[in-house]
């Protein structure tokens, strides 16, 4: 019960701090993908957990016309995670996996904006090119984010376990490397 209502803490957390003041994609939506992917036991909480964070931010701050990119591109974050992260996730584990991620998000929904917005791209090899250039800023900062959050998050979790071992949850709270 407190691991769950813990992990869900850090949803709200996440969906709050899109709505504060910051630069440009420098968020944790990606770094819960990651997280939730390593650490919700159930797939369900896993997939959900950085749908409801875009979900109630984005009631805010409101839809886009290529959220459907964002959201399959923060799925797939999210499986990356399962697949590589449940049994082992020492520190350069950790590294390679959050830059794969940030990598797959940028491509992915960069992809999705110069496929859904045609007023801007033009609709051949040109067009998608100008909109992986145009994101570069944008991938600047989501990379340093996604960097910052993903290590805070785990290694927040790590000592809020070895803290309190109920957050545990019967595991052994040591990462692996």
């Amino acid at each position: 019960m407190w691991r769950n209502t813990a992990l869900w803490a850090l949803i709200l957390a996440v969906a709050v701090f899109r709505l504060l003041p910051h630069p440009p994609n420098f968020t944790p939506v990606l770094a819960l993908a990651l997280f939730g992917g390593a650490q919700f036991r159930d797939r369900l909480s896993a997939w959900a957990a950085p749908l409801a964070a875009m979900g109630l931010s984005d009631l805010v701050l409101g839809m886009h016309a290529s959220w459907a990119w964002v959201y399959g591109a923060l799925l797939l974050n999210v499986f990356l995670a399962r697949a590589s992260l449940r049994a082992r996730r020492g520190p350069g584990r950790l590294l390679v996996v959050t830059l794969c991620g940030s990598t797959l998000f940028f491509l992915l929904t960069n992809f999705g904006a110069w496929a859904t917005l045609p007023q801007l791209y033009g609709r051949d090899a040109a067009g998608l090119l100008e909109a992986y250039v145009a994101g570069l800023p944008f991938w600047r900062n989501a990379l340093a984010g996604d960097l910052v959050f993903t290590f805070a998050l785990f290694g927040l979790w790590h000592a809020a376990e070895r803290r309190w071992p109920v957050l545990a949850g019967g595991r052994t709270a040591a990462l692996a490397s």
